[in-house]
């Protein structure tokens, strides 16, 4: 998603379910079972929790893109508007360069509700910024972006019926906490609770 370092193959089909797909192979790979799956910002754990739940023994969904809130909010928006511009993403790099522009509301200012670390962010942003085969991987990744995959991601999560419990940022801008009561809902153990003082990324907050 534009912080990985090395690029993915050309021929892998790179989308969103493809990626919740490789988290499920390096568990098998690793030989885990019955984890506890936590995820904070992308969706991509219900996605696993839907067509792997056996490896799943407990999940914890953090304040991230659910249902139709995909690409999610602002940001999330912003970003798939310039992948959809030829070149789009390179002018987006440059601008990212710019530490004072990371903090606008198109950017991250709403998704940590304080400023996330420079050398934190700057780790985050290398790959995408130095790195034109990175971000073509992020122009594929949001091409597939699809809404409908999350509402059916959702939806299966009713046969989820294992510990599971959603955890909102009571002050999140960019993830509706209407989707994280609903999340908790659909899920037969589901519990929600809300963070406060925090926005999206409650681990850095």
């Amino acid at each position: 998603m534009g912080a990985h370092k090395i690029p993915v193959r050309s021929d892998f089909a790179l989308s969103p379910h493809s990626v919740a797909m490789l988290l499920g192979e390096f568990l098998e790979q690793m030989n885990l079972e019955v984890i506890t799956l936590v995820e904070n910002d992308t969706g991509r754990a219900q996605t696993l929790a839907s067509e792997q739940p056996d490896r799943i023994g407990r999940l914890v969904i953090a304040s991230c893109e659910a249902f139709d809130n995909y690409p999610p909010g602002l940001p999330g928006r912003s970003v798939a508007l310039f992948a959809k511009i030829p070149g789009g993403l390179a002018m987006l790099a440059l601008q990212m360069r710019l530490r004072f522009i990371r903090r606008f509301p198109l950017a991250f200012g709403w998704m940590a509700k304080r400023p996330i670390p420079d050398k934190v962010m700057d780790e985050w942003l290398q790959p995408f910024i130095s790195n034109p085969a990175i971000r073509k991987d992020l122009e594929r990744y949001l091409k597939a972006a699809n809404q409908n995959e999350m509402v059916h991601a959702a939806e299966v999560l009713r046969s989820f019926n294992r510990p599971s419990l959603v955890i909102w940022a009571a002050e999140d801008r960019v993830m509706s906490k209407v989707h994280g009561r609903r999340l908790a809902e659909l899920l037969p153990q589901g519990r929600y609770m809300e963070i406060p003082d925090s926005y999206t990324l409650i681990p850095e907050d």
